[in-house]
């Protein structure tokens, strides 16, 4: 531990083996903190936010930081973080909040599963799934969205989970692997990615994924889930309390939908082509930068999925004020996430984790997997298994100094890692056992396999866009 300390204050000392040793030193010390972070969250049941900050703390003194320097990395950390991804949750919380609740999401379902038709309902909800939870939480989405999967195997005669285990296929590859869900946004961030990049990249590996995965879950896993589904958690639509204003039109809320991916690509594609010089180049990051794209589009859902359709001014305001009370506990997390990182790195530990993981000789899109996907087993949070691995990969990253898209399959691929899995220490695992009426055998057998496949299939697109890319 004296050697750790004098490292990080001196500079290594001046043989080879010394500087192995106080190394190896580093990334034990940084192996006890995740240890430690682990059995707060999953033994002590202590929150994450305020695990994260205390195993911060605790990695910052073993590594041998000044107390004061520990303060300088929390403060910096945490304002470095919050300063981008707490403007991109908040917008879009608001922005989901507001299709949802003026049954613009409810609409942009029934008109997809209706064009499909009852055979290819489940591949229909899989996509209903993929695209409402761009802007929307995955359990407030699955409470939207259950009904449709009723109602489909009430029509059909099917079991519901043929229907709803495709649902929650594209539910969770969105959240996972698409901004502005807080994940994506939140590693991306912590590895300096360009947001246009893991949309792309996210998307690329996203869609193959949801279309195996929900084939499979309809086919092979809802064959092992009991038909349970509780009727006062999936009440039919016909049986919901009716809106007070009118109904918004089907191309309104995909134009909102679309628009502000395609203002952040946009910026993204335009400067990749004509170089960051050219005159476009110079203004449209006013209005591709994620924050005036989604607040663009979060104005326009004020307007044209509120105030258009006979929503009142309060009312909307309303909704926005509720949409930010469950992004504040995430936001604190994903703070606390970025404190992690910032000790890491201050400390030196960083550096000494990225100078172990190179010497495996795997590639940095599968250590990045490897190191998401052991956390996420551990202690079930997908969100802080993300921002942990992020934490730990990002010298690694930042040391490759590779051009993007790399740093984007980076993120995505931590994401699929984050992924896998989820099992009785998720809380995404009780909520989706309790909306279907599950045992928790069935939902060990559909929910976990479902994730799992996600979380490998990801990996697996991942390292195919990154050879053709050759950035593997």
């Amino acid at each position: 531990m004296v050697r750790c300390r004098r490292s990080w204050r001196e500079g290594p000392p001046g043989s080879g083996r010394e500087r192995h040793m106080a190394s190896w030193q580093l990334v034990l010390v940084v192996a006890a903190g995740v240890a430690a972070l682990v059995a707060a969250v999953m033994w002590l049941r202590i929150h994450p936010f305020v695990a994260l900050l205390a195993v911060a703390i605790g990695v910052g003194l073993a590594a041998g930081m000044p107390p004061q320097k520990i303060i300088d990395s929390i403060t910096a950390g945490m304002g470095n973080t919050l300063g981008f991804v707490a403007v991109v949750v908040g917008l879009g919380s608001i922005f989901g909040m507001m299709l949802e609740e003026s049954g613009g999401a409810e609409k942009l379902a029934e008109r997809l599963v209706a064009a499909c038709g009852p055979q290819r309902a489940a591949l229909a909800l899989g996509l209903v799934g993929f695209l409402v939870c761009i802007p929307v939480f995955l359990d407030v989405a699955l409470v939207m969205l259950l009904p449709l999967a009723v109602a489909a195997g009430r029509r059909t005669g099917e079991p519901v989970s043929r229907f709803a285990l495709p649902m929650l296929a594209g539910m969770a590859v969105t959240h996972a692997f698409v901004p502005p869900t807080p994940g994506p946004t939140a590693v991306a961030n912590l590895l300096s990615a360009d947001l246009g990049w893991v949309i792309t990249i996210g998307i690329m590996a996203g869609l193959p994924t949801l279309l195996i995965t929900a084939v499979i879950a309809s086919r092979v896993l809802s064959r092992w889930a009991a038909e349970n589904v509780p009727e006062m958690v999936a009440p039919t639509p016909a049986n919901r309390h009716p809106r007070a204003w009118a109904a918004p039109h089907l191309g309104v809320v995909i134009a909102l939908l679309v628009l502000p991916l395609a203002l952040i690509v946009g910026d993204t594609a335009v400067r990749a082509a004509w170089g960051e010089e050219s005159p476009v180049a110079l203004w449209l990051p006013l209005i591709g930068h994620p924050f005036t794209a989604l607040l663009i589009a979060t104005l326009g859902t004020f307007y044209f999925l509120g105030i258009r359709l006979g929503m009142p001014a309060a009312e909307v305001q309303r909704i926005a004020e509720r949409a930010l009370e469950p992004a504040g506990v995430i936001l604190l997390v994903t703070g606390a996430g970025g404190v992690f990182k910032q000790v890491l790195i201050d400390s030196g530990a960083g550096q000494a984790v990225a100078a172990s993981l190179t010497a495996a000789a795997l590639p940095t899109v599968v250590v990045a997997w490897l190191v998401a996907a052991v956390i996420r087993v551990l202690q079930g949070s997908a969100t802080v298994a993300m921002i942990t691995a992020a934490g730990l990969v990002a010298p690694l990253v930042e040391a490759a100094d590779r051009p993007e898209p790399f740093a984007a399959l980076v993120t995505i691929a931590i994401a699929a890692g984050g992924t896998v899995v989820s099992h009785v220490n998720d809380s995404g695992f009780w909520l989706v056992g309790k909306f279907l009426g599950l045992s928790v055998g069935d939902t060990l057998r559909t929910w976990t396999v479902q994730e799992t496949i996600i979380g490998v299939l990801g990996l697996v697109f991942v390292i195919m866009i990154a050879a053709a890319a050759g950035v593997l």
